[in-house]
């Protein structure tokens, strides 16, 4: 069955960085577009990046300049490097496979805190 198991979260102070890593297993990764989503306490879930199978990406305004989506086709793995964290960042991150009606990961924590 499909897993996305997202890892690489934690506490930082604002400005540092972090990489998320999710693992994808279940499914032929390197055929569909995945992304990244965020969800605050109190907020709803929302897009912060995408990257389609040949490797286009697309990222929300907030993130822009700070945040870089890639993949490894070869490792079944998608990635977010996030740099130059800020407090309002401070949200669960979940993997989001755009395979049939979606699949997603469990989420990792991110808190960005002095």
């Amino acid at each position: 069955q499909v897993q996305l198991v997202e890892s690489g979260g934690g506490l930082v102070q604002p400005g540092e960085s972090l990489k998320l890593s999710c693992a994808a297993s279940g499914f032929t990764f390197s055929i569909y577009g995945m992304g990244w989503y965020r969800q605050a306490p109190g907020k709803q879930r929302e897009l912060v990046a995408g990257i389609n199978s040949r490797g286009s990406t697309n990222y929300e305004d907030f993130v822009k300049g700070r945040f870089t989506i890639s993949r490894d086709n070869a490792k079944n793995t998608l990635y977010l490097q996030m740099n130059s964290l800020k407090p309002e960042d401070t949200a669960v991150y979940y993997c989001f496979a755009q395979r049939g009606n979606g699949y997603w990961g469990q989420g990792t924590q991110v808190t960005v805190s002095s």
